[in-house]
């Protein structure tokens, strides 16, 4: 026998700790499921306090508070089941990771997410305690089961466990950040739990920014042989529905305990409102880039409660990038760009910021340093005499240029946008307190390779030079002494970035980087200058993830820390 359920995910951008803002969000989208006449309607993965809540899940007061929010929602619900996260805690005060199932203003179960990540970027067992029994329940005829996250990433676990028990159905709830390869190792995971449990998988991930992470959205509803149904949108909220048939057993394989038993008459209704046709174009890896860097800072902007950002433009690629990135996520109107050319500023970068600037239609404020160098020189004339000229005259320009963007944060309520890339962080050169001052590192985990890919990118799309040619193909430097490269410091960078991938994203000795056939002496160079600066990348603003490992949450080395390899 068959029956048709109609599914929807609503795949929403919450704000962590805005419990009534969120609670509104998820209203909202349940309104659009009714009108569409859908059965369940399934909301991401601690949906109604946001996520990841981190330490505010150990004030008692905000876990209250979630759960008064969701005995707020459960009032508001009638006529379709929903399926939300939330934090439970039970009579000795633990906590657990929990969905919700909401039918007719009642609390109908709990499902306890079971599978803790405690790697990477995750720090579940800091918080939470896991569950110890798999859920199944029962709409009608059907049998369903609902997990959460990583749950489903477990072969032969949870999902598994489900459809053993009946499950035709199986609801995963997730918040699954993003990073470049993410998307089509998550699908072939879905594809795989389809084929092993032979049941239709609807899994629902969060989108949207927080802090340093950025979760793509990308909901997507599989048939029990891995074949895509319908897929959500990337890095946008949406909502996406589905009719599945789903095949009744006359013989349930377990029981279902009586109170996760729903009864509604409404599956049997014929008569439905045809879904909106759709159709989702997936994103190739440098789109899939490219818009999660735009929405990591339109929400650390907005939800940060900032309306407009500053950044010191110089001329180069970085920088440029950088204003390119903020144009588009919170409007041209919304950025400053801040020139603060020195004595050793070519004309041609002072003319390029000028360009670049006018192109995306941002404001532009010169502000000339040389002045304010003069007298740091003049103060420190007595006690320097006799020594030459070295990287501490380049870093009072950096910190210079610093103080002035935070100046004009403090007068205006700007938020600066530092524009380092993940290359130059890695290694240090960077100036403490200067180029690394503000309070959004932008493109942090954006490795100098792909700076200008993206570049690139963005001008094919906007079908002209957005970014001048001349910034592109200029030899990058950062302009604090006459005739200065990057290179001068570092090898180029086409050697560079695979060193720092091998080194820092794949945890690689220094004899498997060698054997890629890179030079052993420049490759111990690098590996001591990641080492040591690691006090500087400790000090950085937090920055969005793009790569599997990025500096922050991902790798977390002691400062102090006399360990070598060699």
């Amino acid at each position: 026998m068959e029956e048709r359920l109609r599914i929807a995910l609503a795949q929403i951008n919450p704000t962590v700790g805005d419990l009534k803002g969120n609670v509104e969000k998820i209203i909202n989208f349940t309104m659009q499921a009714k009108e569409l006449k859908a059965d369940i309607i399934t909301f991401p993965e601690l949906a109604i306090c946001g996520y990841p809540p981190e330490d505010l899940l150990l004030k008692k007061q905000f876990v209250k508070d979630d759960l008064e929010a969701l005995n707020s929602l459960i009032e508001k619900i009638s006529d379709i089941l929903v399926i939300v996260g939330f934090v439970d805690r039970d009579r000795e005060g633990n906590l657990y990771n929990a969905a919700a199932l909401i039918h007719e203003g009642k609390l109908k179960g709990i499902s306890h997410k079971i599978e803790l990540p405690n790697y990477g970027v995750f720090d579940e067992k800091r918080y939470f305690k896991g569950g110890d029994k798999p859920f199944v329940f029962a709409l009608g005829r059907i049998v369903l089961g609902v997990n959460i996250c990583e749950d489903i990433w477990v072969k032969g676990g949870v999902t598994k466990y489900q459809a053993d028990r009946g499950a035709g159905l199986i609801m995963n709830i997730s918040a699954s950040p993003y990073h470049s390869g993410k998307v089509a190792l998550r699908e072939k995971m879905l594809k795989q739990r389809a084929e092993e449990t032979n049941a239709y998988i609807c899994y629902n991930n969060l989108v949207g920014g927080q802090d340093e992470l950025v979760f793509d959205g990308g909901s997507i509803i599989l048939d029990p042989k891995g074949k895509r149904i319908v897929t959500g949108k990337q890095f946008e909220e949406d909502l996406v529905v589905a009719d599945l048939p789903i095949i009744v057993k006359n013989k349930l394989k377990t029981r279902v305990r009586r109170e996760y038993c729903i009864k509604s008459d409404k599956l049997k209704e014929a008569k439905k409102p045809d879904l909106p046709k759709r159709y989702c174009k997936k994103l190739d890896r440098i789109n899939e880039i490219y818009n999660a860097l735009v929405l990591g800072t339109r929400d650390y902007v907005r939800k940060s409660g900032f309306k407009k950002v500053v950044i010191g433009l110089s001329g180069g690629i970085d920088s440029s990038l950088t204003a390119v990135i903020a144009s588009d996520a919170i409007g041209c109107e919304n950025v400053i760009g801040i020139s603060m050319p020195s004595r050793y500023s070519s004309q041609e970068t002072r003319s390029d910021s000028k360009t670049l600037a006018g192109n995306l239609g941002i404001r532009f404020i010169v502000v000339p340093m040389d002045s304010i160098f003069n007298v740091y020189l003049m103060l420190l004339e007595k006690e320097f005499l006799g020594f030459e000229r070295d990287v501490t005259e380049e870093n009072i320009q950096a910190r210079i240029r610093g103080n002035i963007l935070m100046a004009f944060s403090n007068k205006f309520g700007w938020l600066v946008l530092t524009t380092g890339n993940k290359s130059e962080t890695s290694v240090g050169y960077c100036t403490l307190y200067g180029d690394m001052a503000g309070g959004f590192a932008v493109i942090k985990d954006v490795p100098k390779t792909l700076v200008y890919e993206l570049a690139r990118f963005r001008n094919e799309r906007e079908k002209r030079k957005l970014i001048p040619q001349t910034i592109l193909d200029r030899e990058p430097s950062a302009e604090l002494k006459q005739e200065q490269k990057d290179v001068d410091s570092l090898p180029p960078y086409s050697v560079l970035d695979p060193i720092l991938k091998g080194y820092v994203e794949e945890d690689k000795s220094l004899e498997q980087i060698v054997a890629r056939k890179f030079n052993s002496e420049i490759v111990k160079n690098i590996i001591h200058m990641v080492d040591r600066n690691e006090y500087k990348r400790r000090q950085a603003p937090p920055g969005i993830k793009i790569t599997p490992k990025a500096f922050g949450k991902d790798r977390r080395l002691p400062i102090t820390n006399r360990y070598r390899e060699f």
